[in-house]
């Protein structure tokens, strides 16, 4: 036999017999209750308009494809000015669960938001944060590193008298929080670039701008860093116990995941074209 066939017979011989499988053990966790409270509040239209559903699911193994959702929970949520109770109910069986009757969120008020899963009573408050409204949306010509992205150029004005904390939904779960430090009291504008992966133009995006806690701001960020802007949106995987603002009262141990937040949020629609 030619050496140096023979040679390379046996050097693909050593490295198929020295190939090994390896299986890796992902412990598997007990499913936590994730609950998805992020309220809107469209005040900028007339009449005002609302997204106040609450979203039901329970945390997967990592290797898990589908997000098992909850149906058979009890929400409700209470006025503490007046103790008024607003109830929700799931009447599609999606994990998704609306007021029975259309409410808005008023100034100065503070809600308890309250759900009953499994016997057990989970709890967390919280207050509308007022948001100011866009004051210009529009494209713009300048790239990024590809030379492929689409520039998106967003202007609004910030309250001098507050501490603000915003959060940008600019659609394909594509989010971004910022804060008032360096241009409070500003006309402050800046550019979000669409990578053409993330967004196919030309196409309408609509964009959101919500006034959020300092609290909601910080968890945010850690969330979208964890989860990844492209993962399916920040609330359909948990990589870690991260914790919010609602309180497991029967179990402090058998904590939930998840927010219950209010937000002010002002919406603008554009159509982006194809400027390369």
């Amino acid at each position: 036999m030619n050496i140096r066939y023979l040679l390379t017979f046996l050097l693909v011989f050593v490295f198929i017999s020295c190939e090994k499988v390896v299986d890796v053990d992902v412990p598997s966790t007990d499913p936590k209750l994730i609950i998805d409270a992020a309220f809107e509040v469209y005040f900028d239209e007339n009449p005002v308009t609302t997204n106040t559903v609450v979203k039901l699911r329970l945390s997967a193994d990592y290797f898990e494809t589908q997000i098992p959702i909850v149906t058979n929970a009890t929400v409700f949520l209470t006025d503490l000015s007046n103790n008024n109770i607003i109830d929700f109910s799931d009447s599609n069986l999606d994990g998704d669960y609306e007021p029975i009757n259309a409410f808005i969120p008023a100034d100065n008020t503070i809600y308890e938001l309250t759900v009953i899963y499994d016997n057990q009573v989970y709890k967390g408050t919280a207050s509308k944060m007022k948001s100011p409204t866009f004051t210009s949306v529009v494209q713009g010509d300048e790239t990024l590193f590809s030379g492929n992205e689409t520039e998106l150029k967003v202007a609004f004005k910030d309250d001098i008298n507050e501490e603000n904390y915003y959060l940008f939904d600019f659609t394909n779960n594509l989010f971004l929080a910022i804060e008032d430090r360096f241009f409070n009291g500003a006309d402050y504008n800046f550019s979000f670039f669409y990578d053409e992966e993330e967004l196919k133009v030309p196409t309408a995006v609509k964009i959101k701008m919500s006034g959020i806690t300092k609290e909601y701001y910080t968890y945010f960020r850690v969330l979208i860093d964890q989860s990844g802007q492209n993962a399916g949106g920040p609330f359909e995987t948990v990589p870690s116990s991260l914790l919010g603002n609602m309180v497991n009262t029967t179990n402090t141990d058998n904590f939930p995941l998840g927010y219950f937040h209010i937000s002010e949020t002002d919406t603008f629609t554009i159509f982006l074209e194809d400027k390369n």
